[in-house]
């Protein structure tokens, strides 16, 4: 059964309107179905690809091929909802109602909101024109992961940066991810006495949560990498192979330092949508403003949140979206009901952090940095780089990701209570 496509035109309504069709919008409406097959749900969402964005730090170190890390729009969109294939210009939550691109209008009794997040690639001088030519790359544009592998294959010896910018970013491992791997494929190939990595990192931590730090920092010292905190990429010139760096001291003092490379890994810093960041629904972050239990809008008990958007305290990851996928289904069909919002999302994001090829370090962890293992010690470790881990990411979550996770089928995801 196929969605059906609805054409712009006089006002629509639906019960449940669900903007955006990523993980988490495609992963909420069928838990949603799977919970009350009469809801009438409507997705609005104008891109034909759908990305498994989780892979491509995997394309990026020659463990993926690009093909299996997307599929068309239409094969993942559920049967069961009317399709909107336009983007969002505004939400009228006065009005119950989404106003389309072309100023028509959907009217909701509850409404959805995870659109994702945006990348900012204006933030760093130069960096967007330079992408894809004198090793300028970032896994994190559709379709530079191979760019970075062709890359990464390519260089012999010289310096290799790789850049972190300022929190919140979606996957905050995977600038790191980036560069293991590809110090991995270096050191196989006997080409990583010749390279100088650095990583540079707008943070003053290596990973925000302790306990997985030591296990990351043996990798840093086996791989001779050079840390450099409180460091953050401003401008690129990918001609004159030169990255910009405004590091500040331990004052509060910044000081810009120009570093040549002969490859550079940028990651852009990330915001939430416009229509959200400049609207009354954003918190003062300009993220989206719910409450970090019940996914609840804080203002607006008619409105859901969940994904890359939100302004809750967790790691924005795929794995969240599905822990946080059931929390929201059950208690918008609580809050239509009249019924007592009882589902609880404790802030669970997993972060596998691919150290080399054949082990990964697997963070599990809630807000507040509490750990939240899936499985227990004796089956993976997730303090330590572990095969089993590197087996769940490589060879298992790509089939999860399409045929479990995007279906409504809530393996290991059963909500917590309030």
């Amino acid at each position: 059964m196929s969605s059906a496509t609805v054409d712009a035109g006089a006002e629509k309504q639906h019960t449940i309107v669900i903007v955006g069709g990523g993980a988490a919008g495609i992963s909420v409406a069928s838990s949603l179905q799977k919970r009350d097959r009469s809801l009438d749900i409507a997705i609005v969402e104008p891109a034909q690809k759908h990305h498994y964005q989780p892979g491509w730090t995997m394309v990026g170190g020659g463990i993926f091929k690009p093909e299996i890390t997307s599929k068309s729009m239409a094969a993942v969109m559920p049967g069961f909802v009317s399709w909107y294939k336009q983007s969002v210009s505004t939400i009228d939550q006065e009005h119950n109602q989404v106003v389309l691109a072309d100023g028509s209008r959907i009217s909701y009794q509850a409404l959805v909101l995870a659109p994702g997040l945006e990348l900012n690639w204006g933030a760093i001088e130069g960096l967007k024109e330079s992408l894809g030519s004198n090793g300028v790359t970032s896994n994190y544009q559709e379709g530079m992961a191979s760019y970075t592998w062709a890359t990464v294959q390519n260089l012999k010896s010289g310096r290799a940066l790789f850049s972190q910018p300022p929190m919140p970013i979606k996957c905050a491992g995977a600038p790191q991810k980036a560069m293991y791997l590809s110090a991995d494929f270096w050191l196989r190939n006997k080409a990583l006495n010749n390279i100088d990595i650095e990583f540079h990192n707008a943070g003053a931590v290596l990973f925000g949560v302790p306990d997985y730090v030591p296990a990351l920092e043996n990798y840093i010292r086996k791989y001779d990498i050079a840390l450099n905190y409180q460091s953050t990429l401003v401008a690129v010139n990918g001609p004159a192979r030169k990255a910009t760096f405004r590091h500040m001291d331990a004052n509060g003092s910044t000081e810009d330092r120009d570093i040549g490379f002969d490859m550079l890994h940028a990651v852009p810093p990330q915001r939430a949508p416009e229509f959200i960041r400049n609207s009354t629904l954003a918190n003062e972050g300009g993220w989206l403003d719910l409450a970090d239990d019940s996914l609840c809008h804080k203002r607006h008990p008619n409105i859901f949140g969940l994904g890359d958007v939100s302004g809750t305290g967790n790691a924005k990851t795929a794995a969240a979206i599905r822990k946080q996928a059931p929390v929201v289904a059950e208690n918008l069909i609580a809050s239509l009901r009249n019924q007592p919002m009882k589902a609880a999302y404790l802030g669970y994001g997993s972060c596998p952090l691919t150290v080399e090829n054949g082990r990964i370090v697997l963070a599990e962890f809630g807000y507040n940095g509490a750990l939240q293992p899936t499985f227990p010690s004796w089956i993976n470790d997730g303090t330590k780089a572990t095969k089993a881990a590197w087996f769940l990411k490589a060879k298992q979550l790509p089939a999860l990701y399409w045929h479990v996770m995007l279906k409504g089928r809530e393996w290991l995801a059963k909500p917590a209570r309030r």
